[in-house]
């Protein structure tokens, strides 16, 4: 049995880094992320459900207004997920933290800046070549000079992470090495072992759940444990079949075998068609 949870799945993530008590261990680590002016003095979160029609598409996302240590007024909204269209999803989120800042009577569209912070556990990259652990994007004009500094994208896909203990070099490598290893860990590590890592531990630490919140872990666990070996799936046929098929037709084949493997293990078809990007009458008819 693991000693700590793990942190992506919804339950694991929101106990880090979406809970009131837990505020210092969000700001430390958004704090590796954000630029110099930006670095956070207080937070709060705002409504994490800001999407009630479609409601399991924002259950890891987290919407966070904050100040910084200058004063500045700013937004994170920071997700942990594994869906189709990505990178579209992405953009579709941020409208609503931009668009929320609207102000009724006379306003001339001046904006609060906005990051869009995703944890990742797959590779979204499409190339190995292009494949990187760390992705900062902005908008920038056909030369590359930023064109508006209010917008930022971080992606942080963590199978691309790849460093030993031994390899550790700044506060955020451990951040990361603390995320991607949590749930295999037995003790703290030496290398981890300072106050704010004790206390991302102690949080993390399943004895220290009550009865209920452990049903309510070991639930979500399995569901993404399900979600991640029918992802798995599914590749690896959609692979075989796209070779022998064609790429495009193989993309097809791949997303209705995801469908079909999650069908198979009994989930709801609302879960079906956000992970594997199809209808529900496309479902229905598997």
């Amino acid at each position: 049995m693991n000693k700590y949870l793990n942190p992506y799945t919804d339950f694991g993530f929101k106990k880090l880094f979406g809970e009131e008590a837990n505020k210092d261990l969000l700001i430390d680590f958004l704090n590796q992320l954000l630029p110099e002016q930006h670095q956070i003095a207080e937070l709060n979160f705002k409504n994490t459900e800001q999407l009630p029609d479609i409601p399991l598409e924002r259950k890891a996302i987290f919407d966070i207004s904050c100040i910084s240590t200058t004063g500045q007024h700013f937004i994170v909204e920071m997700q942990k997920a594994k869906l189709q269209f990505f990178k579209d999803r992405s953009v579709f989120y941020v409208t609503f933290p931009i668009r929320d800042q609207a102000k009724k009577g006379d306003w001339l569209f001046k904006l609060d800046p906005v990051y869009f912070v995703a944890i990742l556990d797959f590779v979204y990259d499409e190339t190995k070549e292009m494949a990187k652990f760390r992705r900062d994007v902005a908008l920038r004009d056909e030369e590359g000079q930023l064109f508006f500094d209010k917008l930022h994208f971080k992606f942080l896909q963590m199978p691309l992470f790849n460093k030993q203990a031994d390899e550790l070099e700044t506060h955020f490598d451990k951040w990361i090495y603390f995320l991607k290893n949590l749930e295999t860990f037995e003790h703290i590590p030496a290398i981890l072992n300072e106050p704010i890592f004790q206390k991302a531990f102690k949080t993390a630490e399943l004895a220290n759940l009550s009865q209920e919140q452990y049903s309510a872990y070991e639930k979500n666990l399995l569901d993404y444990l399900g979600v991640r070996a029918a992802m798995v799936t599914a590749k690896e046929e959609g692979r075989a079949e796209g070779k022998a098929e064609g790429i495009e037709e193989g993309k097809t084949v791949g997303a209705l075998n995801i469908a079909k493997n999650m069908k198979a293990a009994g989930m709801e078809t609302q879960i079906i068609t956000r992970m594997a990007g199809l209808s529900s009458a496309q479902i229905d008819e598997l």
